[in-house]
């Protein structure tokens, strides 16, 4: 005798396989490693810093002159 199968079960449980294959799929398309966002973050951080240091005080924004 044949076992009995729930259908709903198993389309369900299909369409979360589908569904984790996909984003599998985008993680290693979209994705960047724990390495490549450290060194993007302390780049950013470098160009900041530099943009800040090279910053000028504009004389009549601050109403005093």
């Amino acid at each position: 005798m044949a076992e009995i199968v729930n259908l709903n079960r198993h389309r369900k449980a299909a369409a979360r396989a589908a569904e984790a294959k996909q984003a599998a799929a985008n993680r290693v398309k979209f994705g960047r490693t724990p390495a490549e966002r450290a060194r993007e973050a302390e780049a950013e951080a470098r160009r900041r810093a530099l943009l800040d240091g090279a910053r000028q005080e504009e004389a009549g924004k601050d109403g005093a002159g």
